[in-house]
């Protein structure tokens, strides 16, 4: 349609240049103009025509030459804008006129501009920010090559780092504000100078004062732990002075009002605390050189009480028993016994674990003792209110528990004498030696309990002469009304004995005879607490030869292989009655 519309136009002009020039020869005609001054005047026109032709066609063609150059020009910037900006060549499309070419071009370069000062801009914002954060925290900054245009993944890395750098810096910050508070508390709380540059401006209220950097966090906390130790060093040299005060006041019976009102006196700081006690310690110490007979004499009833808690023996007592004879009262005798209280109270804090342990043992194994010896009261069976259930089951327990403590506690005495290099000793014996000195006394005890029963059912159990009856009576001993069945037991025979005196009257005897001894059933096995088992020889179970238990399951073996012969003499002793 352009096409045909601006041809239109030139045949248009064509005509009207025509028509203009028909018109100008009607005016030269009426006018009577020569021929020659026609060709004249007709050039003119030609003159003007072409040069208003030629002056449009140098515009056209300046204005081609242009796009042209344009085009050439917005090449190289694209290329160059893709290159920077790490983007693909960019291509145009097929079948475009000059015109189009360079406006897509030049669109196209607009647009790769803007992108460009967009990524420099936040460029800019980020590598600031970048810097800043590495200057507090001492650490690296991203790195982009200066003057180049940064592509969008390096811009997203950049980000993230200083995103990362701000986490960090949040993370320090409150570090560094937790150690210094912490500093500062403890040293108001100790009542302790600044000494170190460090200490001064680890309490200074600045609180840009120092970078956050990893040395300098390392420094606060060892500071920290260094005032920490202090603290703990300070405790503990007051505790020292307070339980030395007490000591005192117990052993110069100072007046109770008095070491309450001097406890409770307002604390400052853990200084001046420690300060104030050692002013009351030297105090009672001086108090203390007036009354060294008495105090001494108390000295020596703590240490006799600790010898009692740690259960020393004998052996262990008379190196220093010799000096409770001296009665030559000085402050040195003084400090001997004052040493050995120390010790002491030294030894039972690192022993008291294992001598809580054995208490314990010996508490539960007093129990044992106790069910042990109503396990012999037949008393006990006439009690039909649930206790004998209970007591069982108590039984139980203890039998369970003793082993457990006996190898808890050796487990202890083992690493505490590898720890201190020497033996533990209990009343002068080792612990487990004296716990199995328990067991077989108790066997014994056992053995001897046994033996007088045993002695006294056999003196019992002897057959009695019959009483003579009158002539022409007859003695028949009863049958008790009831016999304890066994299993696969047979029933009883009677027999009769029949004797005749010098009247001819025949006087009888019966007896109940239970021809063989039954086996123990599960009942029987249960109630003596023994398993079923081969008998044993009355030779075998009087023999002196008896091992000896050292511990809780020796003692129950022993007490099981033993079970049946109680029960073989028990059985024959029933059935000769």
């Amino acid at each position: 349609m352009s096409c045909r519309r601006s041809d239109a136009l030139a045949f248009s002009l064509v005509t009207d240049i025509n028509q203009a020039m028909a018109r100008l020869v009607d005016i030269w005609d009426s006018i009577g103009i020569m021929e020659d001054q026609r060709v004249e005047r007709m050039q003119t026109v030609k003159k003007h025509i072409d040069g208003l032709l030629h002056s449009m066609i140098k515009e056209e063609e300046a204005l081609r030459n242009c796009i042209k150059t344009s085009i050439i020009t917005c090449q190289k910037q694209l290329d160059t804008l893709c290159l920077e900006l790490g983007l693909e060549p960019y291509k145009l499309e097929e079948d475009l006129t000059v015109l189009q070419m360079e406006k897509n071009l030049r669109c196209r370069v607009d647009s790769l501009l803007k992108e460009k000062n967009e990524r420099l801009r936040e460029l800019s914002d980020l590598k600031k920010q970048d810097e800043e954060l590495c200057v507090t925290l001492c650490a690296t900054p991203y790195y982009i090559p200066s003057g180049s245009v940064p592509s969008r993944t390096q811009l997203q890395e950049l980000q993230e780092h200083v995103k990362k750098l701000s986490k960090e810096k949040e993370s320090r910050v409150k570090v560094f504000s937790g150690l210094r508070e912490d500093i500062r508390s403890l040293m108001d709380e100790m009542g302790h100078e600044p000494e170190s540059s460090l200490e001064r401006e680890s309490i200074c209220p600045d609180s840009d004062i120092f970078l956050l950097t990893h040395d300098n966090i390392k420094a606060l906390k060892l500071l920290l732990s260094q005032l920490e130790m202090k603290k703990e060093s300070l405790i503990s040299a007051r505790d020292k002075l307070k339980e030395r005060a007490t000591s005192l006041w117990n052993r110069l019976s100072c007046p109770e009002p008095e070491s309450e009102a001097f406890r409770e006196a307002a604390m400052s700081t853990l200084s001046d605390d420690i300060r104030r006690w050692r002013g009351y310690v030297e105090h009672l110490e001086e108090l203390q050189m007036a009354q060294l007979e008495e105090v001494v004499d108390k000295v020596r009833q703590e240490i006799v009480l600790l010898w009692d808690k740690c259960m020393l023996g004998s052996e262990q007592r008379e190196p220093f028993s010799v000096h409770f004879c001296d009665d030559h009262y000085t402050e040195e005798l003084l400090a001997l016994h004052d040493n050995e209280l120390l010790r002491l109270k030294a030894f039972y804090e690192a022993a008291q674990p294992i001598l809580e342990d054995l208490e314990n043992w010996k508490r539960n194994w007093t129990l044992f003792q106790e069910f042990e010896r109503k396990a012999a009261d037949p008393s006990r069976f006439s009690n039909r209110g649930g206790s004998l259930l209970k007591e069982s089951k108590d039984r139980a327990k203890v039998q369970k528990l003793l082993p457990k403590l006996e190898e808890e506690l050796r487990n202890r005495v083992e690493v505490w004498e590898k720890n201190q290099g020497t033996s533990f000793l209990v009343h002068g014996q080792r612990i487990m030696d004296y716990i199995s000195s328990q067991w077989e006394e108790h066997r014994l005890q056992k053995d001897k309990e046994k033996n007088e029963r045993m002695t006294k059912k056999t003196e019992t159990s002897q057959f009695k002469t019959p009483t003579k009856r009158a002539l022409g009576s007859t003695y028949t001993t009863p049958i008790p009304n009831k016999i304890k069945k066994m299993p696969n037991m047979p029933a009883p025979r009677t027999a009769t004995v029949s004797s005749t005196s010098s009247t001819s009257s025949s006087l009888s005897t019966t007896f109940v005879c239970v021809p063989g001894r039954p086996q123990l059933s599960a009942k029987r096995n249960k109630t003596t607490d023994a398993s079923s088992g081969p008998r044993v020889a009355l030779q075998e179970f009087n023999s002196d030869k008896k091992p000896v238990p050292i511990s809780y399951s020796a003692f129950t073996s022993d007490l099981s292989r033993k079970a049946n012969t109680d029960a073989f003499l028990n059985s024959t002793v029933k059935d000769m009655l």
